[in-house]
Order: C-alpha cells, then structure tokens, then sequence
C-alpha cells in the first residue's frame, strides 16, 4: 500500500497526514514527528508530497477554527480488525459537542464486555481528530489517554465546549 505523505500548519502545530487510493488514512498528533504514521500502517510505503491531501487539510483548518463540525473526506480504515473498524465507525457517530465513555462506546458496537479492548481500539485509532477518539472519556469523568496527548485532547474538548463534561 502506498501513502501519500504531507504536513500542514494550524495555528501554528504541524498535523501529518496520510493518505491511500482509498481515502484519509492518517492523521499525525499536534507537532508530531513525520514517522508516526509507521506504527499505524507499518507495510505501507510512504511518499512525501507537499500538494497533497489538501482537502483533508483544508476540513482540519476549518474544524480547528470552529468552522467545521464534522469532515467529509473518504476515510481508509481498513488497516484495523474488525473490532477497531467497528469501533472507529461508532466514534464517527459521536455528535460534535458530545462525550461519551469508553462502557458507552463498547455498548454501541453491541461488546458490553469488551471495554478494554474498545478502549485499546480508541488508542489505535490512526485519524485523530478526523475520527473524533477526543471524546471519548473515562466512566468515572477523568479524561483517560489519547495518542496526541491530554493537551490537545483538552484543547478540542474546549473547541467543542464540553470539557466540563470530562472531570480533569
């Protein structure tokens, strides 16, 4: 698989973002390192294009600003298991402005029991923000984990306005 590698600048962070024939494959973490993506899409074979892409980062810029509520660039998730499949899918249907738990988020893939490995499927998540793994929270209102760090999860929490939501 071929992925096609660009960078953009968002008030003033660099997002990576990578992309397959297939869609929007990648999304690095605020000021990330340009090998990130490796450890998501570890076959794939990376191709640096600076005028690609555009779309994607033209829907992060909007977003970003608080002029997008949700993206609608094609997604390649077809990297993960089925259970991360499934759960990547259920966080795409978390409304903007909206939390939920990692208990919730188990219970709408119809895997009640399975919450730490939902949880681990929310790590393993390769689209942040475009696949909005930022709200989701730990049951006892504490942030929990996320791959960008507890930062910019806050941060876009706070875009959203539903930082309150999770306790910090």
């Amino acid at each position: 698989m071929q992925l096609i590698l660009t960078n953009t600048t968002i008030d003033q962070h660099t997002y990576w973002l990578g992309s397959t024939d297939q869609g929007l494959a990648f999304v690095g973490g605020r000021d990330g390192s340009r090998d990130e993506w490796q450890s998501f899409l570890p076959t794939a074979e990376a191709v640096y294009r600076p005028d690609a892409n555009q779309s994607a980062a033209q829907e992060m810029a909007a977003y970003l600003s608080g002029k997008r509520q949700r993206f609608d660039v094609p997604l390649d998730q077809s990297t993960g298991t089925a259970l991360q499949q499934a759960v990547w899918q259920a966080l795409t249907t978390i409304p903007y402005g909206h939390t939920t738990t990692y208990t919730q988020l188990a219970g709408m893939i119809d895997r009640p029991t399975a919450i730490r490995a939902v949880a681990s499927a929310v790590g393993r998540n390769p689209l942040l923000i475009v696949v909005p793994c930022h709200r989701v929270c730990r049951k006892d209102g504490q942030l929990g984990g996320y791959r960008g760090g507890l930062p910019m999860k806050r941060a876009l929490l706070e875009l959203e306005s539903q930082v309150s939501a999770c306790n910090n």
